[in-house]
């Protein structure tokens, strides 16, 4: 007798692809047929993890850091982080209330299955991350798209979003995100306040704190309310992206529930690397200072290039390792657009159409590749607009 295979979910079948992934192994296949690609598609940080990091790392191994952790994380690492956050954002958030994870997307994940019950809006900006609606969709959520304009900056704005939940009953919560991907947008700290004002639970995704390119330091959410929860992590501005490991802080009322999510769903996050993390928390922000002045050269290597061949920026991003250019004037179609410079330029894009409608028309360019990579990732892009006569 033959049986078939149950069908998956609905929930699992509304997933869609991850855009950026897609454009990645479509880059690795055309290299693998000896193609050269210069790829500005990926958010991720071309330098090493600091050297202080993998030594710690290497040594908690050696050393027998193997085993199960405790299900919030080590209280070495949450000590750490609650001295981070008084020594850098002057709030004062004892150890217990952070919660360590695989990364801050499985962090996202396990905040959104415990907090959603089916119908309940998240607001979102649009743009967006591209994964956040699937997070919430996941859950029985409902996405609610905010609209942020290029003129201003893609920032949310605070009378937009006050508009939104009195119009929708079942507002749960505001996910905000800055420095934002993919924009670069930060939102500055009156508009920070304005936000935390509002009502709703504020779910801030700082995993880009330490990359921002302003004379003002970075702000927390936590420095408004107490009614939030941050999502962070060291993958970028540490640069440890394959480490996987985030972490939120979460109100005292929700922190006992996520721990037992946690003791279910995680277990614990790797012993050694939390050890890392530690080390990096403590001893590698002079390294974190010289990457996030790296990054500022290149924004601005990259912004000045992108503007010389007609691509629109109306507003400088600030955060980040990401500039959204409109080139809406070469095609509006974003997708097809990334799609044929890297099939006849050699230089991988993400297409704006992965963030939202209010994406569509632009293309992501990610600085965080080498100079030389940008100067002629900007070249192969001129020659390619040059022979489509789109050239200024």
């Amino acid at each position: 007798m033959t049986f078939k295979l149950p069908p998956l979910s609905e929930r699992a079948n509304r997933v869609t692809p991850f855009m950026v992934m897609e454009v990645m192994e479509k880059a690795r296949q055309l290299e693998s047929e000896g193609r050269s690609v210069i790829h500005m598609e990926v958010g991720e940080p071309d330098f090493p993890t600091p050297s202080v990091v993998v030594e710690t790392m290497v040594k908690a191994i050696q050393d027998g850091a193997y085993y199960y952790a405790h299900s919030q994380g080590t209280p070495l690492l949450r000590e750490a982080l609650s001295r981070h956050y008084k020594k850098h954002y002057g709030v004062s958030i004892p150890p217990h209330r952070f919660l360590v994870t695989p990364g801050t997307s499985v962090g996202l994940s396990l905040l959104f299955g415990a907090l959603l019950e089916p119908g309940d809006s998240v607001i979102l900006s649009n743009p967006y991350y591209a994964c956040y609606p699937n997070f919430v969709e996941f859950y029985g959520g409902k996405p609610l798209l905010s609209l942020v304009k290029e003129v201003d900056g893609f920032k949310l704005d605070p009378s937009a979003l006050k508009e939104l939940i009195a119009a929708n009953s079942k507002v749960k919560a505001i996910l905000i995100n800055s420095p934002a991907n993919p924009t670069g947008a930060v939102l500055e700290p009156k508009r920070l306040k304005a936000i935390a004002e509002l009502g709703p639970l504020v779910i801030s995704d700082e995993i880009y704190h330490g990359l921002s390119y302003q004379e003002e330091r970075d702000h927390t959410i936590l420095e408004y309310t107490d009614r939030a929860v941050v999502v962070g992590g060291f993958s970028k501005a540490y640069s440890m992206t394959g480490w996987r490991i985030g972490y939120l802080i979460v109100p005292e009322p929700y922190v006992r529930p996520l721990q037992s999510i946690c003791q279910n769903f995680v277990i614990s996050v790797n012993s050694a690397v939390q050890m890392a993390a530690e080390t990096a928390l403590e001893h590698a922000w002079p390294e974190v200072e010289r990457m996030r002045f790296l990054y500022d050269k290149r924004r601005k290597l990259m912004i000045n290039g992108l503007r010389s061949l007609g691509l629109g920026i109306l507003v400088e991003p600030f955060g980040a390792f990401y500039v959204l250019a409109n080139v809406s004037h070469v095609n509006g179609d974003s997708r097809a657009l990334a799609m044929e410079i890297l099939d006849k330029a050699g230089l991988a894009t993400t297409p704006g159409c992965e963030f939202g409608s209010g994406a569509e028309g632009f293309l992501r360019f990610s600085y965080a590749t080498s100079p030389e990579n940008i100067d002629e990732g900007l070249l192969r892009l001129k020659n390619f607009l040059a022979e489509k006569g789109k050239l200024p």
